[in-house]
C-alpha cells in the first residue's frame, strides 16, 4: 500500500519569540516494513542552519535553528511511503521466544537495556500482567494478542492534543486514554514480563469517527527470531501495513515529532496541525500525489492554516 501523506504544524505566538533550536522527526523511517519514495520538508520563517543526522534510536532527525524573532512558526512535510507487511505474523520465533515471562541471551538482553524494565514494576501494572498471563497460559504470542485486545474492549479512547502519556497506572485507573496513554501501558505491561518495548510514532490509515486525523500512537516489542514487531492497542490488532511508523524509542519525548523551546517576555503559544493522508492499494492506479507542485504556501492556505 502506498501512503500520500501532507503534514502541517502552525506554532503562534502572542508577541515576537525567539524559537530556541528544534527537532523535528518527521521523516518515515526506512526498514524492512516501509519504503521511503519520497520526502520533502518546509519551514518558515527559513532557518538560519539545518541539519540531517541519526539518533540514538538510528532514525533520521532534523535539527534546525533560528537566528531572528518571529510571531509564527510554520513545518510542513509531503512524503509518499510504501508499506510492505502485508502479514504480521510473518515469522519463526526463536525457542526463547514462545514463552512468558521472557528471557533473552545475554548479548541481545544487554542491546535491548533502555527498552526493558527499569526498577521494580507498578503493583497494578503486574497485577494487569499476570491477568493477561492467565488468559493466555503464558504463550507469548498469545499474550500479545490478548493484551491488545484487552486494552481495546475495556480502555476506550479519547483525544487529547498536548501533553504527555499518562503514568500507566493512572490509566489503568481511569479506564480510558489516548492512543499514546494505551501505548505506554502496553508497554509497561510487556516490560513486567521480561518484553523490550518501545513508543512509537507515526499515521494510521483509519480515521477517527468524526473524519479526523491525528498522529498516532502504537507499541513495538522485540520478538527473538522476529525483531520488533508492532501492536496497536487502540486498534486493536497487530501492526501491517496500514500505519507508517516515523520513529519509535523507549522514551515517548524521543519519538514526539517535534521537540523545541522558546524564549519571549510574557509571549504564549498555540498549535494547529492537519493532517492529509491518501492511501492507493497495490495495483491501483496512482492519481495525481498529494505532493505535487506542493509548496509551503500552498500548504498553509490549503490546510486551513492561514
Amino acid at each position: 500500500m502506498q501512503f500520500h501523506i501532507k503534514h502541517a504544524t502552525r506554532y503562534r505566538y502572542t508577541r515576537p519569540v525567539f524559537c530556541e533550536p528544534m527537532t523535528i522527526r518527521l521523516r518515515p523511517r526506512e526498514d524492512a516494513a516501509q519504503r521511503l519514495l519520497r520526502y520533502n520538508l518546509w519551514i518558515d520563517p527559513q532557518p538560519a542552519g539545518m541539519s540531517d543526522y541519526v539518533d540514538v534510536d538510528g532514525h533520521t532527525s532534523t535539527q534546525v535553528w533560528f537566528d531572528q524573532p518571529a510571531t509564527a512558526l510554520s513545518i510542513v512535510v509531503s512524503s509518499v511511503v510504501e508499506t510492505l507487511r502485508t502479514n504480521p505474523f510473518d515469522y519463526l520465533l526463536s525457542p526463547e521466544g514462545l514463552t512468558a515471562p521472557l528471557r533473552y541471551n545475554e548479548a541481545v538482553r544487554l542491546a535491548l537495556t533502555p527498552y526493558l524494565q527499569q526498577g521494580p514494576a507498578d503493583p497494578e501494572v503486574v497485577a494487569a500482567a499476570d491477568h493477561i498471563l492467565k488468559i493466555s497460559g503464558g504463550r507469548l504470542p498469545a499474550f500479545l494478542t490478548e493484551l491488545t485486545l484487552w486494552l481495546n474492549a475495556n480502555f476506550p479512547r479519547y483525544v487529547r492534543l498536548d501533553g504527555p502519556p499518562l503514568e500507566p497506572a493512572e490509566t489503568l485507573r481511569e479506564k480510558s486514554g489516548t492512543c499514546r496513554d494505551l501505548t505506554e501501558l502496553f508497554n509497561a505491561i510487556c516490560r513486567s514480563v521480561g518484553l523490550a518495548a518501545r513508543f512509537v510514532s507515526g499515521y494510521h490509515e483509519r480515521e477517527d469517527s468524526e473524519g479526523r486525523r491525528f498522529l498516532h500512537a502504537w507499541s513495538e516489542v522485540y520478538l527473538p527470531g522476529a525483531g520488533w514487531r508492532g501492536y496497536d492497542p487502540t486498534a486493536g490488532l497487530a501492526v501491517a501495513d496500514r500505519h507508517v511508523a516515523l520513529a519509535a524509542s523507549a522514551s515517548p519525548i524521543l519519538a514526539a515529532p517535534t521537540c523545541g523551546t522558546f524564549r519571549g517576555n510574557g509571549a504564549e503559544s498555540t498549535m494547529d496541525t492537519q493532517l492529509v493522508i491518501r492511501t492507493v492499494e497495490r495495483g491501483d492506479p496512482v492519481e495525481q500525489p498529494l505532493h505535487a507542485h506542493f509548496s509551503l504556501a500552498d500548504a498553509v492556505v490549503d490546510l486551513g492554516l492561514r
